[in-house]
This record gives C-alpha cells, sequence and structure tokens, in this order.
C-alpha cells in the first residue's frame, strides 16, 4: 500500500455514499467512512479539483447466482448524504451499472478538464467502486484508492477486493497518505 504521486490534474470521484447505500449493515462504521470522504472532499475542493460526486439509480437486470439484482431506487434512496455536502461546482453522476463510467458520459467530462488520475472512495469496495477503478484504469488514468474511506457489505469481499484486486489497478492508501501526497503535487 503505497501512494506515490497524485497528478496536477486529479478528480476526485465518490461512488454511491446515498441514503439507500450508507444505511445498509457495513463492514466498517459509516461514520468513519464519511468523514473521511469529507476529508478528501473538502481538500479537493479547497484545491479547485474536480470532485464527482456519484449515485445509482438501478442496474443491470440479468440473471446471477446469488439471485439478487440491484434494489428498486425507492423514494429518498438515491439522494445524497448530507455529510457530502453537495455543492454547485461538483459535478453528479447517476448512474444504473456498477461503474461510475458505464452509459453517464463520465469519461468525457474528465477529459475535456484533461484529468489524468482518479481517487476513488465510497461503497461498496468490492461492486460500485470496484467497477469504477476498473474502468478508469482500462481507460488509462492513473487509480488511486483512499482504503479507509471505502467499505463494503460483506467484509470478506472488501477484504479480498483491498488485498487482491486494487493493487493490480491501483495504488492504494489512507486518506492521510492521499492527502500528503496531494499536498506535495500542488
Amino acid at each position: 500500500m503505497s501512494v506515490t504521486a497524485v497528478d496536477r490534474k486529479t478528480a476526485l470521484i465518490v461512488v454511491d455514499l446515498q441514503e439507500g447505500v450508507v444505511g445498509l449493515p457495513l463492514a466498517h462504521p459509516a461514520a468513519d467512512v464519511l468523514a473521511r470522504n469529507a476529508e478528501l472532499l473538502a481538500a479537493f475542493r479547497r484545491r479547485g479539483l474536480p470532485v464527482v460526486l456519484v449515485n445509482v439509480a438501478g442496474g443491470p437486470t440479468g440473471r446471477n447466482d446469488l439471485g439478487a439484482g440491484f434494489p428498486e431506487a425507492g423514494a429518498g434512496r438515491t439522494e445524497l448524504v448530507p455529510e457530502l455536502n453537495a455543492g454547485e461546482g461538483d459535478h453528479l453522476v447517476t448512474k444504473h451499472a456498477r461503474s461510475a463510467f458505464t452509459g453517464t458520459g463520465l469519461d468525457g467530462w474528465l477529459r475535456e478538464r484533461d484529468v489524468t488520475q482518479l481517487v476513488v472512495s465510497g461503497i461498496a469496495t468490492s461492486g460500485g467502486v470496484e467497477s469504477t477503478v476498473r474502468d478508469a484504469h482500462e481507460r488509462g488514468y492513473n487509480v488511486t484508492v483512499a482504503l479507509d474511506a471505502v467499505t463494503d457489505t460483506d467484509g470478506a469481499a472488501h477484504d479480498h477486493t483491498v488485498a487482491k484486486v486494487y493493487p493490480r489497478l491501483a495504488e492504494t492508501g489512507g486518506t492521510k497518505e492521499v492527502l500528503g501526497a496531494l499536498a506535495v503535487s500542488r
């Protein structure tokens, strides 16, 4: 786990920190994950760097072994949690898939701003966050995951993704490490 650098044109992508997700039983306390995300958001906004807030409002309907699809959006379930303090300068993305890139135009929005690196956080480590990290990596972005700013509904899936998946796709570290690299990059 090591964050070596943060590019000058880095964006923060916060995945699925919304009412219908944060209220689920999680492997790590939601309050801690939200606090780390708030730190990242404040630092990126203070530096005038792009912030992308993502929510999920449905998903693919294909069958799987678990027999579970995406939950219904429902009233209030897609609302971003107030701790994010969503503002006018934030780019809001509503997705209907696991990845924030699928069908949202996010890649084009980032390219228009010459973004070369993404810091990704949110829920679920092995779902929306992982899918977004995979897509970002395949699109040629440098990717960093703030490990203390992500969690999952499944602790074993979280641990597997952190130990086996992210190291192949991204640099990883804690929020303090990301913020330290961000301070040096300016």
